[in-house]
């Protein structure tokens, strides 16, 4: 009698909010994955499906409609950032309470966690302190995840990402409308990655991260805010913002805007080139503009 061979599909993928960042990822793990993409929006189902992805719909914020996801994939990608409001991240805790035992969990989280730090130098062993609600929340996600990973023995990375821009994400319309950056002597040092390199980066962590460790997904930019913005007016031909001082400029920008242009601090990355692999495809954010150079890119509204 002939032995019965047992074909083995592709392992299984879940990604959480799958945006801009998700789609990105897609190309660069559909050949290896079956990739399940968890949306809210039933509208994004056939985008979901042209990029690679079979689409699931549920909402982090109502816990019954995850019930689904419990055992659809060993390897999970949380995109998903907590709700607009509060200090704790209930989408985390309700993700947690039905994913599966002995998982691999990438789970992208933000250096706002860190506060400001007076434009220091530092590396990922460097104290939380967070000091606003959105990276309060974003703290409070970490600590579940890690609790989690603890408890079910799983395998836990969480990438710390700083500001991620890309030709649809740079602050175009800020610049457009001549809104004024702080004087050097009061800027804050500001860091960043591509999304393109973010989404690399993502894809090593799953399959190369130590068990519960953490890494500052940046690139080698050391630059103040200002001179990020007078970087992509040159690129664009642009008129460079003008500089006033912090006082002035409180009355002209938005909170969430302020709180960014309050905080100073310089992520040291070693940890994701030696751990991890990454060769970032634009080391600085100048080797990017470069090649943006005469682009039609869509503005930020930020």
């Amino acid at each position: 009698m002939r032995n019965k061979i047992k074909k083995i599909g592709k392992p299984r993928l879940l990604i959480l909010g799958c945006g801009d960042v998700g789609m990105r990822l897609l190309p660069l793990l559909r050949e290896r994955f079956r990739i399940f993409a968890v949306t809210s929006q039933a509208a994004r189902r056939d985008e979901l499906r042209a990029a690679g992805a079979i689409p699931l719909v549920a909402d982090l914020d109502h816990r019954a409609s995850l019930a689904r996801l419990a055992r659809v994939a060993p390897m999970i990608v949380h995109l998903a950032p907590p709700h607009s409001d509060g200090t704790i991240d209930q989408r985390s805790r309700n993700l947690t309470a039905i994913l599966p035992e002995r998982s691999t969990l990438v789970y992208v989280s933000t250096t706002g966690v860190y506060g400001d730090c007076g434009g220091a130098r530092f590396d990922e062993t460097r104290p939380l302190h967070p000091e606003n609600p959105r990276a309060l929340r974003r703290a409070d996600a970490e600590r579940v995840l890690r609790d989690w990973a603890r408890r079910s023995q799983s395998r836990l990375a969480i990438l710390r990402v700083p500001g991620i821009y890309a030709a649809d994400r740079l602050p175009l319309a800020r610049l457009h409308k001549g809104t004024a950056a702080l004087l050097p002597e009061q800027d804050v040092h500001t860091n960043h990655i591509h999304a393109d390199d973010l989404a690399h980066i993502i894809a090593l962590a799953l399959f190369r991260a130590l068990p519960c460790r953490l890494y500052h997904a940046s690139d080698d930019s050391d630059m103040k805010m200002g001179e990020y913005f007078d970087a992509v007016a040159d690129a664009f031909q642009l008129p460079r913002p003008p500089r006033v001082a912090r006082a002035a400029l409180q009355n002209t920008v938005s909170p969430m805007l302020l709180s960014f242009m309050s905080e100073s601090r310089r992520l040291a990355n070693h940890r994701i080139k030696a751990e991890l692999g990454v060769r970032l495809r634009y080391p600085r954010v100048t080797d990017a503009l470069s090649q943006m150079k005469g682009a039609d890119p869509q503005a930020d509204p930020r």
